[in-house]
């Protein structure tokens, strides 16, 4: 009674599509100037709540 059908791949091809078509559009920022924001972010907070 169980019956499978074929429709995992046609599913899946919308997804595929989208995450290719993301690639040229908006703005590209490099990892390491995100990790470098962040931690001068932390330490910037850290700083404020010793000092409050």
């Amino acid at each position: 009674m169980s019956s499978s059908d074929g429709g995992g791949l046609m599913s899946s091809a919308g997804l595929v599509r989208y995450f290719d078509s993301e690639d040229d559009k908006g703005i590209r920022i490099d990892p390491k100037t995100i990790i470098a924001f962040s931690t001068l972010l932390g330490i910037l907070v850290l700083m404020l709540n010793a000092f409050a």
